[in-house]
């Protein structure tokens, strides 16, 4: 019955969420995307780190690309994910241009395993960490398929998670598990996690 009702919660906050997400106006979304990207751009994890690891963004989603153009100008190495089919987890390859991308799951844009080279070492970088919500602990609820929970469950690097201020509440239904992000950024501030590695 526990879990059962946990599922119905986290099914609740989701829909919630993406209303509000739907609602957001094309000015307001973009001025939040840009607050957001310029806060995570100062961080110092991002500065020292050589690879970034980042979703490619749905139009619901706080916007990478803007980040995936400045940290491959800037000489980063960027990788993105792709899902591997018929399974719930993904794996990610360096991209060197948006042209390395391709529809793929769930018409998302996913790197293209002719372009580019699979990312075979995980335990350093600045994994970027999508998410409908956040809590103020640095947990998230995701869309429900896991992809993220398995990979991060072996990242050795740190992850940042990006989100707007309004999906952001105190405390989400969480298992045992389950990572929280080391920092969480909004358009407001950004947190870093108690439970942050030392040394970042």
């Amino acid at each position: 019955m526990y879990i059962k009702n946990i599922k119905e919660i986290k099914i609740s906050l989701r829909a919630r969420y993406r209303k509000f997400r739907s609602r957001l106006g094309e000015d307001q979304k973009a001025g939040m995307d840009s607050k957001i990207q310029n806060r995570l751009l100062a961080l110092r994890e991002y500065t020292g780190a050589e690879t970034v690891f980042t979703y490619v963004s749905k139009p619901i989603e706080v916007d990478t690309i803007a980040l995936i153009k400045t940290a491959l100008a800037s000489g980063k190495r960027v990788a993105a994910p792709r899902c591997v089919p018929d399974t719930y987890d993904m794996e990610f390859f360096y991209i060197t241009s948006l042209d390395d991308l391709e529809k793929g799951s769930f018409g998302v844009l996913e790197p293209s395993p002719s372009k580019c080279r699979k990312v075979t070492n995980f335990s350093k970088g600045l994994c970027i960490v999508p998410g409908l919500s956040f809590d103020s602990q640095g947990y998230r609820l995701g869309y429900g398929k896991g992809y993220y929970d398995r990979f991060l469950a072996g990242f050795g690097g740190t992850t940042v998670g990006i989100c707007y201020s309004g999906c952001v509440q105190w405390n989400l239904p969480h298992g045992y598990y389950d990572k929280p992000v080391d920092i969480l950024i909004t358009e407001k501030y950004i947190r870093r996690m108690v439970n942050q590695r030392a040394g970042g």
